[in-house]
């Protein structure tokens, strides 16, 4: 029996005055992921058949694909990732009919990998001169780089909510760990991930995206804190310190996500 669309439309209505949930797969169209390490998931391990782009099983766009069933996923993101290469080799995931793009970028174009490197193994002046230098690019060059990318999106997909999802503080200053980087170091680590997600925040609303903050999402979480910890820390294989691991997918970036889309 063909039932009326009136007659669909006046069913979710009722259901809504009622308070009573609607499935997320009656509702949740093309889901496409963008991005670089943090999204594609690197730290939280099950990699499968992905190679060097590191996208994880336990990825918070696998689990947001996992609990809402969109008619289609396109997981696309990719670690180690630049506005440059979201532009050539991953926005042409992005199709008129896609209902939801989330995407993180920037921290490469930044170059923040390799300041965690010099971190670790230069002074804090040098750490400091280092992160003030990265800061200067997010707040002078990096602007128009995101600008192309979230104008690419919105080309791609007239009609797609778009969330772009920022960086969380590495460290709890303050914490518990006795042993690492100095205070002064993990200070200016952490006012980097704050310029950036100034900056990010600030070309996010002139796109009229929304942007999800991950640094209260992670607070108490965080490297030092006293807490479960939901970032790595130097570990093996290297390429994985200073990322969310399994948990930090989960209960940080998945649960942030969600508080958005529902």
């Amino acid at each position: 029996m063909r039932v009326s669309r009136f007659l669909v439309i006046s069913l979710l209505s009722v259901l809504s005055l009622l308070g009573l949930a609607i499935p997320a797969s009656a509702a949740t169209g093309k889901y496409v992921a963008l991005g670089d390490s943090y999204s594609s998931g690197l730290g939280a391990g099950s990699y499968g058949s992905s190679g060097s782009c590191k996208r994880s099983a336990n990825a918070y766009p696998q689990l947001w694909a996992n609990s809402h069933a969109p008619s289609a996923f396109s997981f696309v993101a990719c670690s180690g990732a630049k506005t440059g290469d979201v532009l050539a080799n991953q926005v042409g995931a992005i199709t008129s009919d896609t209902a939801l793009v989330t995407i993180s970028i920037g921290g490469n174009d930044a170059g923040f990998a390799s300041v965690m490197t010099d971190c670790n193994t230069g002074s804090d002046s040098y750490c400091v001169q280092r992160n003030q230098e990265a800061q200067n690019y997010a707040r002078n060059t990096l602007p128009a780089k995101l600008d192309q990318v979230y104008a690419q999106i919105r080309s791609r997909a007239p009609s797609a909510r778009v969330l772009v999802v920022g960086y969380p503080h590495i460290y709890q200053l303050n914490g518990s760990c006795w042993i690492g980087l100095s205070e002064t170091k993990r200070a200016a680590i952490n006012q980097s991930s704050d310029v950036l997600a100034q900056v990010t925040a600030g070309r996010v609303a002139a796109a009229g995206f929304t942007f999800v903050d991950a640094r209260p999402a992670f607070t108490g979480h965080e490297i030092c804190a006293s807490g479960a910890r939901w970032i790595n820390s130097v570990t093996w294989p290297i390429e994985e310190s200073y990322h969310p691991n399994v948990a930090g997918q989960n209960g940080g970036y998945f649960a942030a996500v969600r508080a958005v889309t529902g």
